[in-house]
């Protein structure tokens, strides 16, 4: 299985007026195709930059990243980007959100709209296709967000935080939704969480930074009873229990 992620020594240090921050040092991973992986670490370790370095928002200040074999060196066609926040715009309807992506990119053709319906049909979204964000619960917006950014077609998607502001409860379904949609797409997934629970069941890995400057610390291969796990239903596995403690042990946080 080939990798389509690569990660190669990455470091990233910043200037402040205090002097230099090393933020990441060398950062050394690959994620293959249709994987799903999360990074999960203490606050402050550099998750959402090494996010943002991946997608070449970020220049490193060390070492490279290659996407499907190619090295990074701006913002790539080839990624999808799914934040904290929806950010749907409230005056365009649920349809006009799905297609700005296309729009900004001057490739709303008309088999993309088609794929767009087809998306929204799929997904159980297309009868509030003409409704507003506003009209829409929380977890029903970041089905929208992410079908947004699934009609662009990316190999890649980035998932940074991407459910920390819904309730636990709709966090957990919406984690349900979200890794089926994913999966059945055969995207490859690169998730940031501060949650551990989602990190183990939704990943085929987690990625464990350490504390600042942040470092690989350890990877972890998921492996939970069946091969049709869902989120939800993962953490009854027995074997859950022994990978959260065994991550939150490698945390080394103290509360």
């Amino acid at each position: 299985m080939k990798h389509v992620v690569e990660v190669h020594n990455v470091g990233m240090k910043y200037q402040s007026l205090n002097g230099e921050i090393t933020a990441l040092d060398q950062i050394d991973f690959s994620i293959r195709d249709g994987e799903f992986v999360s990074i999960v670490g203490p606050s402050g370790c550099g998750k959402s930059t090494l996010l943002s370095i991946i997608s070449g928002l970020l220049s490193s200040t060390s070492g490279s990243v290659f996407i499907l074999g190619e090295k990074v060196t701006g913002v790539s066609l080839k990624i999808g980007y799914m934040l904290q926040k929806d950010h749907l715009f409230d005056w365009r309807t649920i349809y006009q959100n799905v297609m700005l992506g296309l729009e900004i990119r001057k490739a709303a053709t008309s088999e993309a709209k088609e794929h767009a319906l087809k998306l929204l049909k799929t997904y159980g979204l297309y009868e509030f296709k003409d409704k507003y964000p506003n009209q829409l619960s929380g977890g029903m917006r970041q089905r929208v967000a992410l079908i947004r950014t699934l009609v662009t077609d990316p190999q890649i998607l980035l998932l940074d935080e991407a459910f920390s502001a819904l309730d636990y409860q709709t966090r957990l379904a919406v984690n349900d939704d979200i890794h089926a949609i994913i999966k059945k797409e055969n995207k490859t997934a690169l998730l940031v969480t501060h949650d551990i629970s989602e990190s183990i069941s939704m990943s085929d890995r987690v990625i464990l930074l350490s504390k600042r400057p942040g470092t690989v610390k350890n990877i972890y291969k998921i492996k939970l009873s069946g091969d049709s796990r869902t989120p939800l239903s993962s953490r009854e596995d027995p074997e859950f229990r022994r990978f959260f403690q065994e991550i939150w042990k490698g945390l080394d946080v103290h509360v």
